[in-house]
């Protein structure tokens, strides 16, 4: 599979699962928004895009939990509505980090153990190509994974993917490539296995 090809597998799949997910309501324009708003409309894309970052639905719950506390402990200081969310965005990716860092010092000091937690209903909804792109998106290294992630499911542009993850536009780019490449080899080991 050309890495072209890899990559519109990616954007279809994160794609789909972002469409699937965009926010049934809106808030009205004329009303200023509350945390209540912010919760009841973002909540579940959060909670699905720390799923695909840290593979675990309760961690990725509590980790957006955590976005949102953090997000009302600091309410008076923001701008708008975007910079709520970006807030919210950049809290689970910085949350996400360390659960998986919080993991590996763990993995170090207990056999590691092969478990992976979806949800049944998660995996039922995707087909079987989905399946193995999201399957291939585990075993990448997680700053790869947050990349493809944040562009192809949270269908972010490389500047707020550099600011979310707290890394330059280069390296947004160069780490992409990376990650195409490293899903690519990784879906045809899975394929000959």
């Amino acid at each position: 599979m050309p890495e072209s090809s890899a990559e519109r597998t990616v954007e279809r799949t994160l794609g789909h699962l972002r469409a699937v997910d965009a926010p049934d309501e809106q808030t009205d324009p004329g009303m200023p928004v509350t945390l209540e708003d912010l919760y009841r409309v973002h909540r579940m894309r959060l909670v699905r895009l720390a799923i695909l970052l840290v593979d675990e639905a309760a961690t990725a719950e509590d980790v957006v939990q955590e976005a949102f506390a953090g997000l009302h402990r600091n309410w008076a200081k923001l701008r708008d509505e975007a910079a709520a969310i970006g807030y919210l965005r950049t809290a689970v990716v910085n949350g996400s980090r360390s659960v998986l860092r919080r993991r590996k010092t763990a993995r170090e000091y207990v056999p590691p153990h092969a478990v992976t937690a979806r949800s049944a209903e998660s995996l039922a909804m995707l087909s079987t190509e989905h399946q193995a792109v999201v399957n291939a998106l585990g075993v990448l290294p997680p700053r790869q994974r947050e990349v493809l992630v944040l562009r192809y499911y949270g269908g972010l542009s490389e500047a707020e993917i550099a600011e979310a993850a707290g890394i330059s536009k280069g390296t947004v780019k160069s780490t992409a490539s990376r990650a195409l490449e490293a899903l690519q080899r990784a879906m045809a080991e899975a394929q000959h296995q």
